[in-house]
């Protein structure tokens, strides 16, 4: 069992930046890629980025590539979104969650989700 809780999320005008953090709870955190989704209101959860368990792999989705860089600390067993240049529509719930194979994008590949922190950018 991994246990995964997401902070950094909060109230940012358009074009600024935020910092997601995801925390786990085992020591085998590096043997898993670890992927950041999100989900707005009234639509489906949707892949944001995701990373290789030896750091090695980066994946994105279209809408974040270039704004959004995801990173890793398998010492510290945490996983980090950076966020540039927000838009409104990147409003959403975030969640971090956990993957013992790699195949990046889809939700339903990921064992452990954490419960998701708030990002609302305001236009």
């Amino acid at each position: 069992q991994v246990h995964l809780v997401e902070s950094g999320g909060g109230l940012v005008q358009a074009g600024g930046s935020l910092r997601l953090s995801c925390a786990a709870s085992r020591r085998t955190f590096s043997n898993y890629a670890m992927g950041w989704f999100r989900q707005a209101p009234g639509k489906e959860r949707e892949f944001v980025a995701a990373i290789s368990w030896n750091i090695a792999i980066t994946a994105y989705a279209d809408s974040v590539k270039g704004r959004f860089t995801i990173s890793r600390d398998n010492a510290k067993s945490t996983v980090s979104l950076q966020m540039n240049s927000l838009k409104p529509e990147d409003t959403a719930v975030y969640y971090c969650a956990a993957n013992g194979l790699w195949r990046p994008t889809q939700s339903a590949e990921y064992d452990y989700w954490g419960q998701g922190t708030q990002v609302t950018v305001s236009s």
